[in-house]
This record gives structure tokens, sequence and C-alpha cells, in this order.
């Protein structure tokens, strides 16, 4: 699990001394500010008060050219000044007192964002109308159009359509299913011309702990943001309305809904490592109680004919 660099305090030129709030600027006024004089200003202000003869007028002219001399001869022998690590904290800290950065779930959310799309299912009702049935959430795993989600959020739906991140619609079909997984395959049939794939990662190495973001339509709102960690491997999970259980599950905490189902788990880097595919509900009651499933990447992407990694 990659770590933020740590950097430790050092004092720094120009920082508040004791005394000073950490945010006060600490200014001088001009007239108490010290002025200092050189060695041309010490002739000027003699020269002001007495009289100079010429020779000595060119001879400390000529000195002031000899020193300027001897100053640009020794930075070209010497090179600019290497920088130091007092000189780099310095950097730092300028820049995390000026620039707000996003956290690390914002950074994961925003990369996996354009690969999120909603998925709605349609049916008929009473008067042969068709009616939305169902919303979910998918995402995009090749930029040829092939998009994961549940099966439930599909399943005896009479036509789906997809909503992209840049708003653009597409009527989708259901190419390929897992239902021991709960997943569906869905191929759009209209392609942005710059639909971003998501990037997938193996569940190999993660380990209890780990942070985490879904992404999804929960309740019909989104695309939504939660964060939080892997609470464990391996789980068995049955919906309430499941036939089956499902097995091999990721456990997590961060906020799911009825809507995240088919959505993407992914890491703090925004690569996906599994399908949200459900949540526990000890009562009737259909909200999140910090118990959500996942299918890992690896049997959701086998459920769309990619190879394993």
């Amino acid at each position: 699990m990659r770590k933020p660099a740590l950097y430790s305090p050092s004092s720094r030129a120009g920082l508040p001394t004791q005394g000073a709030g950490a945010g006060d600027p600490v200014t001088v006024e001009a007239d108490d500010a010290p002025k200092p004089v050189g060695r041309l200003g010490r002739w000027r202000q003699r020269a002001s008060r007495a009289a100079v003869s010429p020779r000595v007028m060119w001879s400390a002219m000529a000195l002031l050219a000899a020193l300027l001399v001897a100053s640009v001869w020794q930075a070209g022998v010497m090179g600019p000044r290497a920088l130091t690590q007092k000189d780099i904290d310095a950097a730092v800290l300028r820049t995390l007192t000026t620039q707000n950065l996003p956290s690390r779930a914002a950074r994961a959310a925003e990369k996996i964002r354009p690969a999120v799309v909603r998925v709605m299912s349609y049916g008929k009702d009473s008067e042969g109308k068709e009616v939305e049935q169902g919303v979910g959430t998918g995402v995009v795993i090749t930029d040829k159009g092939i998009i994961l989600t549940n099966l439930h959020v599909v399943q005896s739906a009479r036509s789906v359509r997809v909503v992209y991140a840049d708003g653009s619609e597409s009527p989708a079909t259901v190419s390929g299913a897992q239902p021991e997984n709960d997943l569906a395959v869905l191929q759009a049939q209209i392609i942005p011309d710059d639909l971003i794939a998501a990037t997938m990662r193996s569940t190999n190495d993660l380990v209890p702990g780990e942070d985490v973001v879904a992404v999804g339509f929960p309740f019909g709102i989104g695309p939504s943001v939660s964060s939080g960690v892997i609470s464990g491997f391996d789980r068995a999970f049955k919906s309430p309305e499941g036939v089956q259980e499902i097995g091999n599950l990721i456990q997590f905490d961060a906020a799911a809904n009825p809507g995240n189902s088919g959505g993407p788990l992914v890491t703090m880097d925004g690569e996906v490592i599994g399908i949200v595919t459900g949540i526990l509900n000890p009562t009737s009651h259909r909200t999140f109680v910090g118990i959500g499933f996942a299918v890992p990447i690896e049997s959701a992407a086998s459920a769309a004919g990619l190879p394993p990694f």
C-alpha cells in the first residue's frame, strides 16, 4: 500500500518567530527598517560633506568595478548554488500552505468517473407502455462499449439503456451473464468517440484495511462517491431476493445503497478491484448498515471473457 511522503519540520527563514501566530504575516514598517549602506553609499555621504578630487573619485570607481568583475567571475567558476534539503522543505511547505490539494479519495473518484455509467432497465406496465423498472450502475471495461453490472439490475428487463459520464445515452443489450456471481455483461450500441475504459487491478496483494472508494447511483442519485476500507475477503452473501449464495466476496464499509449495484469498487489509484453486488440487511429496510459486498474483478472480468490477471 502506497503511503504519502512525510516531511520533517525544519526552521525556515521568513516564518513567524515565537510569539507570532502561525498564520500572521511578519511585517516591518518602512521607516523602522534598517537601511544598509555599502561602499558606494558611504563614498557618496563623504562626498556630500567634503570636496573629493577627481583622482580619488576615479580610484573609487575602479575599485567598485574590480569588485563587480570578481563577483561575476566567482559565480561563473563556482556555478549556481546547489539545492539543499532546507530549500526543498521550504518549497513543499509553500505549496501545501498556498494550494488546496484534493484528497486521495477525490483523486480516485475523478479517475474512475469517466468509466461509470447509469444503467436503466425498462419493462411494460399494465397498459403496455414502457416504464422504468430499475436503476443501477455499470462500469466500462473496454473502449468498445463493454460494460459490467449486476445481473439483478437488468434481469427480466425488456430493454436497457446506459447514460455515460458526459450525459449521452445509448441502448444496450445483455451480451453475457454469470448468474453464480450475479454479473451481467452489457454491450452498448452507441459508443462515444472519447469513451474512457476503467483500469482493472488484481486483488491478490490486497489486505483488510486498504482504502477503497465506491462510485454509483444510490437511489438513482449520482454519480455519488463514498469511501471506506476493505473489511475482509472470501465472504459469502445471499440477498433476501436471491435464490443462491454468492461466495468469495470482498467485504467493505464504504456506504452503498440500492442503486450502487453493479458499480465499481476502486483503490486509491482509481483502479477497479470489484463490482458492488449487495449490502447486508438484517432488517426489512433496504438501507446501509456498514457491510457491503463486491465480486472480485478477477471473477467479473472472466464474465466478459477477458483473460485473468
